[in-house]
């Protein structure tokens, strides 16, 4: 979703009032958003939102380039500021970062959701399904006092204090940023997050974004814990037996948006939706189930279940493939 949410809600309301069968789903315009609110992308609603569809496809006809850059390869990383007295469920992070380098793992083949990125160019060529995980750390800096207000914790952060900690945490580790690089920011749980108005959990339960520009930008994506608030952001499913499994569910959401639209100037529909934007809560047919819950990928051996992404080639939500 790539518009500011006010700016969503007044464009829903024209759709509405004039019959328009699907609503916007955006939070930031193709600049990124209005001075104050950052460039904040692909926005996952809450489960319960109105504005989402639990079937089908979301906004209006397919994506359509806009002449910026696309990822051809991504290198991941995971950073989880997690200060002491604060807590994620056991083998949480040890979950996610399996996802992820599963992802890179499976890199090239056609049986996963990500392969469905490949359709996706810009002018230097097409994406290529070409991933790789470059590592994790647990960070307990203390938190910040509270930059913002939200409904559901007592502790809120800012998106300039998440993007404070972004950057000190890729200078101190002395990780490699820019444009093939994408940042994954987990805090704990009861730990809300707000841009502007538009908080954590009430209208969003991921988003992506980018800080600064060329080569030493910085893609990053705030991944608050879903389980905090199950009714908002829980996938139902946890083929894994933990808390990480609706968390990852969000996090391939903003990872395949920011590899086909990093900067809110690649692929988007007419109504400003990304891939992931359109089949949010999607998640098509299930392949089995663990003991735990169903799956619908399958991942370097693993079980994970996510939503589809959109396909251009087939006009519809997929699984697999292009």
């Amino acid at each position: 979703m790539r518009r500011a949410f006010c700016v969503a809600l007044v464009v829903v309301a024209a759709f509405v009032a004039a019959g328009a069968g699907a609503a916007r789903a955006d939070d930031g315009p193709p600049a990124g958003g209005p001075p104050g609110l950052g460039h904040l992308l692909g926005a996952v609603q809450p489960y319960l939102d109105w504005l989402q569809k639990a079937t089908g496809v979301g906004g209006f006809g397919k994506l359509r380039y806009h002449n910026g850059p696309v990822m051809h390869t991504n290198r991941s990383y995971s950073i989880y500021w997690i200060p002491a007295g604060y807590s994620v469920a056991v083998g949480y992070t040890q979950t996610i970062d399996q996802f992820l380098t599963d992802v890179a793992a499976d890199s090239g083949k056609t049986s996963n959701v990500y392969y469905s990125d490949t359709q996706y160019y810009d002018g230097g060529g097409h994406v290529a399904y070409s991933s790789a995980f470059g590592g994790s750390v647990v960070d307990t800096t203390p938190f910040p006092a509270n930059g913002c207000t939200d409904s559901y914790t007592s502790v809120c952060l800012s998106d300039a204090q998440l993007q404070t900690e972004i950057k000190a945490v890729v200078a101190r580790q002395g990780w490699t940023a820019g444009p093939s690089a994408e940042f994954f920011l987990f805090t704990p749980k009861g730990v809300g997050s707000c841009s502007g108005s538009s908080c954590a959990f009430s209208q969003y339960c991921a988003y992506h974004g980018w800080i600064g520009s060329g080569s030493s930008e910085i893609l990053y994506a705030n991944q608050p814990y879903t389980m905090t608030a199950p009714a908002a952001c829980d996938s139902k499913q946890h083929p894994n037996g933990n808390d990480a499994d609706p968390t990852i569910n969000v996090v391939s959401h903003e990872h395949n948006e920011t590899i086909t639209d990093p900067n809110g100037n690649a692929w988007y529909d007419l109504l400003g939706y990304e891939n992931g934007d359109k089949c949010a809560w999607n998640f098509g047919t299930a392949l089995g189930s663990t003991s735990y819950g169903q799956y619908n990928q399958i991942i370097n051996g693993h079980t994970y279940y996510v939503q589809q992404e959109y396909s251009n080639a087939r006009s519809n939500c997929v699984l697999t493939g292009t």
